[in-house]
């Protein structure tokens, strides 16, 4: 799924540079974007690790598929709650029965992060499964290349240019590599954060001294951080229409998401 981009918190950190990468509209322009993502990259403090991770990135057939037809992703109709997860589940109750065995197992885990944070387990566990079926799935696109790929297209670019650098800096980091694989649209781990929100909001959840986008305790932590950081108000309701719900929007920027999270989560409490 899409997370709302956070271009302004790397604006500073992703300095303008001439001849910044501009949108394509032809795959055969791939290369030619790539090489100014590459200025950018670099003016960016991006490392050797990160700059062959680029230099080796192909366009993401998947990705560029996705973007030329809007009309097939989820968020451009107006569905009700139970269409939308019932477009990826087989029904509502599997997914909420899901739900509540995952939150009843790991209630210690779930508990400290609502203290911590403010966040509800039951919101975070319709996440964690809507996104990829609790780590059942997290997807198999290369990260390195959909990030990039999705920064070129027109209908995306500029404001998701920041996480394809952030995803570079992941790479030098160790935090992924060259290979790793996510979603089409370079969501990595149990959550599917995008790379430049996984740098801003990453929390260690399980004490190991390093966060893990593929350790669900870690994902986890770092999603309720993020909520937390956006504003979300401990104890408060997350029905339409309340700050909370606002803060969804943080999360995913679709109607559609965010109300299906909220009517998942409202179940999911009974």
């Amino acid at each position: 799924m899409r997370k709302i981009a956070l271009a302004f918190a790397f604006a500073l950190a992703v300095p303008s540079v001439a001849g910044a990468a501009q949108c394509i509209t032809s795959q055969s322009q791939f290369g030619a974007f790539k090489q100014t993502l590459a200025q950018e990259a670099a003016a960016a403090g991006v490392g050797q690790r990160g700059m062959q991770a680029l230099q080796n990135a192909g366009l993401s057939g998947i990705t560029w598929r996705f973007e030329s037809n809007p009309a097939s992703q989820t968020g451009t109709r107006h569905r009700s709650p139970e269409v939308f997860l019932k477009s990826r589940f087989s029904s509502v109750n599997s997914f909420i029965s899901g739900a509540q065995r995952r939150l009843n197992g790991n209630a210690r885990l779930f508990q400290s992060l609502e203290n911590r944070y403010g966040v509800p387990g039951s919101i975070l566990v319709a996440i964690w499964g809507y996104e990829t079926s609790w780590g059942g799935y997290t997807g198999d696109t290369p990260i390195v290349s959909g990030a990039v790929t999705l920064a070129s297209y027109c209908r995306r670019h500029p404001r998701f240019r920041e996480h394809a650098i952030a995803a570079l800096r992941l790479v030098d980091r160790g935090v992924i590599s060259a290979n790793s694989r996510g979603g089409p649209s370079g969501e990595l781990g149990h959550m599917q954060f995008l790379a430049g929100n996984w740098m801003r909001f990453a929390v260690d959840g399980n004490g190991d001294g390093r966060a893990d986008p593929n350790n669900a305790a870690d994902s986890l932590a770092t999603a309720a951080n993020m909520l937390s950081r956006y504003g979300w108000r401990a104890g408060q309701p997350f029905t339409q229409g309340s700050a909370n719900f606002r803060v969804l929007s943080r999360w995913n920027d679709s109607g559609n998401y965010q109300r299906a999270m909220a009517y998942a989560a409202s179940l999911i409490d009974q």
